[in-house]
């Protein structure tokens, strides 16, 4: 079986779509707004408060998330609100953030984690 110029191109597009995905979660900022969110909507006030970063910072972030559709925004008097509407983000940064923090707590305890790196490994 061969495979077509067109097909290979389509991957690269999929696979450069998928690592702007998860380059979304590549920043602790947007991952603790994501957490913030993920079980109700918050006015962007709430969200600084909760994170205690600048205003101006979050709502760069959260503009960031908006743009590449993760989180809607709506409008209530003088309020911004904003909710997570990507579930599948929700499940992603819930399990990896469950399985460093089980291979890191592993770690700290001396157990060895199967397929966790060995302590000192650069690979």
């Amino acid at each position: 079986m061969q495979i077509k110029k067109s097909d290979m191109d389509e991957t690269q597009q999929v696979f450069e779509q998928v690592a702007n995905y998860f380059g979304l979660l590549a920043d602790p900022t947007r991952l603790r707004i994501l957490s913030c969110l993920c079980s109700e909507e918050h006015p962007v006030n709430e969200v600084v408060e909760k994170i205690g970063l600048t205003q101006a910072n979050i709502s760069r972030h959260l503009n960031i998330l908006y743009r590449a559709g993760v989180v809607d925004r709506r409008r209530v008097g003088n309020s911004v609100l904003y909710r997570v509407v990507d579930p599948n983000f929700v499940d992603i940064c819930r399990t990896v953030s469950i399985t460093v923090a089980s291979r890191d707590m592993g770690e700290q305890m001396g157990m060895g984690i199967k397929g966790s790196r060995a302590s000192g490994s650069s690979c």
